[in-house]
């Protein structure tokens, strides 16, 4: 069949009109944060994702709405939210990121650096003041951690320096870090692994002199920023790195970073970032 020169015109026009219309329908690319453990629902963190999406949008240079961010506090949840086919780069817990970085794609870019804190941190091992030392003491012990999720990461990163974990040793996941700290006081078999913030905070607590940390993990990325399965256009992408990284030169952009808990984006530490890929990699053999 012949369209004709008028025919082929009006082809070309509806066609034309057709990739316009699925180009503005398209999901704008979304930002997902997830660090398993971590206090919040979705739901409660609408607003200061909302906000953080749309600072990071306009120093990105790109329209309003353009860019989303949502968080979710579940390994599931962050699982299937990255298996979306809008979701284009994340937020992560190094954990999640060294146990799903395959699976989902993700490509390492930046780190972020919380509030108060640095981009490197190290994790703590705490047991009851006494119990011993060495690995070998932890023999029946159970290992709580938001971090628990993460078998590999525990026994690697974060304590394959330090030894190596009786097979006797479970490892769960608890966010409840105050409860599990009065387990180990109590001569309960329990040892807490702290991250860098928990374990600032051990000293204030009216317990801590009961404890004592017995094991250190080397510096390791608080979390990482990451691409997801190369959704957004490399051009896009490298407006959004560069603005991850200004976004705390301005107020507005300090402000959105403040409601996420976050100082600012840096540079990933790439040394830190293959060592604790490798110390996983180790602990699953």
């Amino acid at each position: 069949m012949s369209f004709g020169r008028h025919g082929y015109l009006a082809a070309a026009l509806a066609a034309s009109v057709a990739g316009a219309t699925a180009l503005a329908a398209a999901p704008a690319p979304v930002i997902v944060v997830c660090a398993p453990g971590s206090p919040g629902t979705t739901e409660e963190a609408r607003g200061a994702m909302d906000a953080f999406a749309a600072a990071l949008a306009a120093k990105a240079g790109l329209p309003a709405g353009g860019l989303g961010a949502t968080y979710t506090p579940t390994e599931d949840g962050g699982i299937a939210r990255l298996r979306a086919g809008d979701a284009a780069a994340a937020i992560v817990s190094l954990p999640f990121f060294l146990k799903h970085e395959k699976a989902l794609a993700l490509r390492a870019e930046l780190q972020p650096v919380p509030q108060g804190g640095a981009g490197l941190e190290r994790w703590s091992l705490v047991v009851k003041k006494g119990r011993g030392a060495t690995p070998a003491a932890l023999d029946g012990f159970t290992i709580l951690s938001a971090a628990g999720f993460s078998p590999g990461f525990v026994s690697g990163p974060a304590l394959g320096a330090w030894g190596r974990l009786p097979a006797s040793v479970r490892i769960v996941q608890s966010a409840a870090v105050l409860s599990a700290l009065r387990r180990a006081a109590a001569g309960e078999p329990v040892a807490v692994l702290l991250d860098g913030t928990q374990a600032a905070a051990l000293p204030s607590l009216p317990l801590a002199s009961e404890l004592e940390v017995i094991a250190r993990s080397p510096p390791l990325p608080v979390g990482i920023v990451a691409t997801a399965d190369r959704r957004m256009p490399p051009a896009r992408w490298a407006k959004v790195r560069a603005a991850l990284q200004a976004l705390a030169a301005d107020p507005a952009g300090a402000e959105a970073l403040a409601g996420i808990r976050m100082s600012r984006f840096e540079a990933l530490d790439a040394k830190a970032l293959s060592a604790a890929r490798q110390a996983y990699a180790e602990a699953g053999r």
